[in-house]
C-alpha cells in the first residue's frame, strides 16, 4: 500500500520529486505500477527506496536481495552524508544528461548511478573494517552494471558515471566533487607498483568516453580529457589533453567542462 503523505519525508524535495514521477509514471503505465510501488511509492524516504533497489539488483542466489538489504540500511543509518552525497549524484545526472528527462529515471534504470551508489555503500563498509562485505559487493557491482570501482577508492559528490559499461577505478585512486566521466575510463596503475598508484582526478574534470589515466599522475581541477586518449603525465588546470599519449591541445574551452560535457575541440585553442 502506498504510504500516506504524512509519513513521507516533506522536508526533502529531491524524493518528493522521485516519488511525484514514479505516481505519474505508474498512472500512465499500469503494466509499471506494481514495480514502481514496490520500489518507490512504498517507502517514506529516499534512503530506503534505494537501498531497496539496489539490493534488488545485487542480490543473488547465495545472498538473496532481503539479506543484502540489511548492510545498504546500516550504512545509509550511520552516515547520512551517503545520502547527501547520492542527492548530488542524482542532481548531476539530471543536469548533465540530455538523455536524462526525470530525477527517477537514474535512480531506477542508469547504471553509472546505480554503480556509484552501491560503491559508496562498499566504501562505508571498507572504511569501518567490513572489508569481505566490501569486497562483494564490489564484485557483485562488477558483474551487475559492469563497472569495476575499488572500495577503497575515494569519490567526491556530484559525479556522473555516464553509461558505466566497462569503468575501471583503482584502489587509490581519487575523484573529487563534480567529476563527470563516460563509458570505458580507466585509472589504473601502470604495472605491479604498490602503494599510491592511481590518478587524482581532480574537481569538475571531464574524462572522455575510453580514457585511459595511468598511474599517480594528477588531472588538474576543470580539464578536459579527450575520448580515447592514454593519460600517463599529470595535466594541469583548466586545459584539454589528448591523444596517444595525451598532449595538451588547448583550452577546456569553458569555466565548467564537466557540467557543459561538450566532447568537441572546437574553440579549444589557448
Amino acid at each position: 500500500m502506498q504510504k500516506t503523505a504524512s509519513k513521507v519525508a516533506i522536508h526533502d524535495p529531491i524524493w518528493l520529486t522521485v516519488r511525484s514521477e514514479a505516481a505519474d509514471m505508474a498512472a500512465q503505465e499500469p503494466t509499471l505500477a506494481s514495480f514502481l510501488h514496490a520500489t518507490i511509492l512504498n517507502h517514506e524516504r529516499f534512503e530506503s527506496a534505494l537501498s531497496f533497489h539496489l539490493a534488488q539488483k545485487l542480490g543473488s542466489a547465495e545472498v538473496p536481495a532481503m539479506l543484502l538489504r540489511q548492510p545498504f540500511d546500516e550504512a545509509f543509518a550511520a552516515d547520512p552524508d551517503i545520502g547527501n552525497a547520492v542527492r548530488a549524484d542524482l542532481m548531476a545526472v539530471r543536469e548533465r544528461d540530455p538523455a536524462c528527462k526525470w530525477l527517477l529515471q537514474p535512480l531506477l534504470y542508469f547504471k553509472g548511478f546505480q554503480a556509484l551508489e552501491a560503491y559508496r555503500v562498499a566504501h562505508w563498509m571498507w572504511l569501518n573494517g567490513r572489508q569481505p562485505m566490501a569486497l562483494f559487493l564490489q564484485a557483485r557491482i562488477s558483474e551487475i552494471f559492469g563497472a569495476d570501482i575499488h572500495p577503497a577508492a575515494r569519490m567526491g559528490r556530484g559525479i556522473m558515471i555516464d553509461h558505466a559499461t566497462s569503468v575501471v577505478i583503482g584502489e587509490t585512486a581519487v575523484v573529487e566533487d563534480d567529476v563527470s566521466m563516460l563509458h570505458e575510463v580507466t585509472l589504473g596503475g601502470t604495472g605491479k607498483e604498490t602503494g599510491d598508484r592511481h590518478p587524482k582526478v581532480r574537481r569538475g574534470a571531464m574524462l572522455g568516453a575510453g580514457a585511459k589515466l595511468l598511474g599517480n599522475i594528477e588531472i588538474g581541477e576543470y580539464s578536459r580529457v579527450g575520448a580515447g586518449s592514454v593519460v600517463l603525465e599529470d595535466v594541469p588546470a583548466g586545459v584539454t589533453v589528448a591523444g596517444v599519449p595525451a598532449q595538451i591541445v588547448g583550452s577546456a574551452g569553458c569555466d565548467q567542462p564537466a557540467r557543459e560535457m561538450d566532447q568537441r575541440f572546437i574553440d579549444a585553442a589557448i
